[in-house]
């Protein structure tokens, strides 16, 4: 999904940026995911159980000044029907909110992902809930939003095809500690797993031969009615399903003139698409995504960073090159060297941790993942996102975008 050639209509199930498609679905026994319905009780957003000698994970603590608050939501589109299932079913998507918080004490961290996925994902990768224990966030479950910070720029995520919104963590509870209100989104059936209220899990059901041209209209589709659903939230209402309870202060703290987005490969290209459907995006960046379909071939006034890994730009991806032409306003090309595509995931610090107990070599993890330093690369992906959003929405010029910078060889500017 890095780079190639350039189809309009590419078949989006040839390649899973996160993993291959699951098989079984796991039969949920004793849900400890968040249920979104009053009250909130902390064991409702443990991760699964797990015996004493499990690997337990660990992932980069957020580098910016505030603590990090963390809220999940239902939202139902009852505008749409799902384009992935029969039955004209209204569009489903579960989202979570990051944000900078304050008086967390008493608040609980929320899991990476919640007990009934998250046993999912790790069967997905021949493992289980025994083996490994995957890592809580930083994010604490409902801690009153810092509302001393004022109005907060929002920045949306969209996640690889098959891929989870929790493949983002890293980098959207980094961004909610400098001060950003940072929306995940899982964009359901297309996702390989997504869990809802009730320990409803929903998984993979994408059409075979499906086009990433229509999914990526679909995913713009999302972001429009989760931008909705935060003008919703700014004006004081409640967009969850089973109006969950809201943390303190958010629908002051909501802004919905500053808007950015970025994602990861076909979340990245799923940036451009949304900004041609919502000109309420304000500025974009795509993490090492290929473009399908017609969108980068039209002109985009906004600013906008295309983030590659080492052997990616446009210089050898058609589709980059096409939409660099079509970038009217601020564009900015930079490549993170050593970084393999799977490098700006959470899979990135999540692999090479549980990597032998699947007997994977360290040149197997390399090939997939990049030669950097796992830390350094979350560590500059962080930086950098941080700069653009920075520079676009709080109008705080950064000269790490002016060019090379000794702090950071790792990155260099595509001319």
């Amino acid at each position: 999904m890095a780079a190639g050639k350039t189809s309009d209509k590419p078949a989006a199930t040839g390649f899973s940026a996160d993993q291959p498609d699951p098989n079984t679905p796991l039969a949920p026994e004793n849900d400890e995911a968040p249920q979104h319905h009053k009250p909130v009780h902390p064991e409702a957003l443990t991760s699964a159980r797990t015996a004493p000698s499990g690997l337990q994970l660990t992932m980069p603590a957020p580098t910016g000044q505030n603590s990090v608050g963390m809220v999940g939501l239902h939202l139902v589109d009852t505008s749409r029907t799902d384009p992935y299932v029969p039955g004209n079913k209204p569009r489903e998507l579960m989202v979570s909110l990051w944000y900078p918080a304050t008086a967390t004490s008493g608040h609980y961290q929320a899991p990476w992902m919640p007990s009934v996925s998250g046993a999912h994902f790790l069967a997905s990768r021949g493992l289980s809930p025994q083996q490994v224990t995957l890592p809580k966030t930083a994010g604490h479950v409902l801690a009153p939003v810092k509302t001393s910070l004022g109005k907060l720029p929002v920045l949306l995520y969209s996640t690889g095809l098959h891929s989870d919104r929790a493949m983002g963590t890293a980098l959207a509870q980094d961004l909610a500690s400098r001060g950003y209100l940072v929306v995940t989104v899982d964009h359901t059936h297309d996702a390989n797993e997504v869990q809802f209220p009730a320990n409803r899990l929903e998984l993979n059901r994408m059409p075979s031969g499906t086009h990433s041209s229509d999914t990526l209209k679909v995913r713009a589709a999302d972001i429009k009615f989760v931008i909705n659903a935060l003008g919703k939230i700014s004006s004081g209402g409640n967009p969850d399903a089973g109006h969950a309870t809201l943390p303190s202060g958010l629908s002051k703290s909501v802004d919905t003139s500053r808007i950015g987005m970025f994602g990861w490969s076909l979340g990245g290209a799923a940036v451009d698409t949304a900004m041609q459907l919502d000109k309420r995006i304000d500025a974009g960046a795509n993490l090492d995504g290929q473009f399908f379909g017609t969108a980068p071939s039209k002109d985009l006034d906004r600013p906008f960073m295309l983030f590659s890994s080492g052997g990616h730009n446009r210089n050898n991806d058609s589709s980059w090159r096409t939409l660099w032409s079509h970038l009217k306003g601020y564009r900015v090309d930079i490549k993170l060297k050593g970084a393999a595509h799977l490098s700006f995931s959470d899979s990135e610090w999540m692999v090479p941790q549980w990597a032998g107990l699947l007997g994977l070599s360290q040149t197997q993890v390399q090939q997939q993942y990049g030669t950097i330093d796992p830390n350094r690369a979350v560590q500059v992906q962080r930086v950098y996102l941080a700069a653009f959003f920075d520079q676009e929405l709080r109008h705080k010029h950064s000269t790490l975008l002016d060019g090379p910078a000794g702090k950071y060889p790792e990155i260099s500017f595509v001319r």
